[in-house]
């Protein structure tokens, strides 16, 4: 079946479907030996190169994976770094004609779940605002949290870039000036959870995504570490979202030789992880409050 020539990209994990249309409109990507052109549709068995470099384009859900990565403070969420720092990029499994899409993004103060898939229809769809996906935090600030203070954070507010709120808080217990709280919004925009904070006059200084979707972070993934999801985990997250869910496709024998080093190199310098997880757990974080409050939201 024919399709798009940046929905079959996309799909390959080479990037999003934006920056796929990008790449059409500036000349870089080929097929079948001619200079593509946005509006071209391809099938599987057409010949694609990126910059010279062939693609393997796939069926719709074919070798998808999700991966959990625990993100620690001090990280950034692109590629490549120009001073320097440590990427997300950099501890994830390595991959053959393929590479790894992160589904949104956390900024470099803040750690906890980040979810990295190779299907970039699937990233697009978990990010699109229309999915209506929302994001836990568990979060500390420092300052005096009054009553009026949280109605106005789950009425909303106005931030330099448009109407905010939480559409859920729950107290999480503290001492002294500071004070532990998980909180719930609808979208992930640019330091919404600390900006949101701030309107109110109090600052964030300890900031952990647990959740996002229905997708937990499990006690498993340590700080620095991934989870694979296993297939039947991946199609629940797919029935989110309208994708169609596909069966446990078989490997080959490289493809079982990566894995296996994969994982070795996700368990260094501790136990084996135990054969799948279940990711809709409530397993609290690896960091949480004194008396945490009860969680309404989940």
């Amino acid at each position: 079946m024919d399709e798009k020539l940046q929905k079959v990209l996309a799909r390959a994990g080479q990037g999003s479907r934006r920056e796929m249309e990008n790449r059409i409109r500036e000349g870089r990507v080929m097929v079948n030996g001619e200079v593509a052109t946005l509006g071209d549709r391809v099938s599987i068995t057409d010949s694609i190169t990126i910059d010279g470099y062939a693609i393997v384009a796939t069926e719709a859900g074919a070798n998808r994976r999700v991966i959990i990565y625990n993100k620690p403070e001090g990280e950034v969420c692109t590629r490549k770094d120009p001073e320097g720092r440590t990427t997300v990029f950099e501890k994830l499994p390595k991959l053959r004609g393929e590479r790894w899409i992160a589904v949104g993004r956390l900024d470099i103060n803040t750690s906890g779940l980040l979810l990295f898939t190779t299907d970039g229809e699937l990233a697009n769809r978990l990010m699109h605002p229309s999915t209506e996906i929302d994001r836990e935090y568990l979060v500390r600030v420092m300052g005096e949290v009054t009553d009026e203070n949280l109605d106005n954070l789950k009425k909303g507010v106005n931030l330099e870039d448009g109407p905010a709120k939480f559409t859920d808080i729950v107290d999480g217990g503290g001492e002294g000036i500071n004070h532990w709280f998980y909180v719930c919004l609808m979208e992930g925009r640019n330091r919404e959870v600390r900006r949101l904070w701030e309107s109110q006059g109090v600052k964030v200084n300890r900031l952990k995504r647990v959740r996002f979707g229905p997708v937990f972070l499990p006690s498993k993934a340590k700080v620095g570490r991934w989870v694979e999801m296993e297939n039947d985990e991946v199609n629940a997250l797919c029935d989110l979202v309208d994708l169609p869910s596909t069966s446990t496709q078989p490997k080959t024998q490289q493809q079982k030789l990566d894995m296996k080093r994969n994982k070795n190199k996700a368990t260094a310098g501790g136990a084996r992880r135990a054969k799948g997880f279940d990711w809709q757990s409530s397993e609290k974080p690896e960091f949480k409050p004194k008396k945490p409050g009860k969680r309404s939201f989940r």
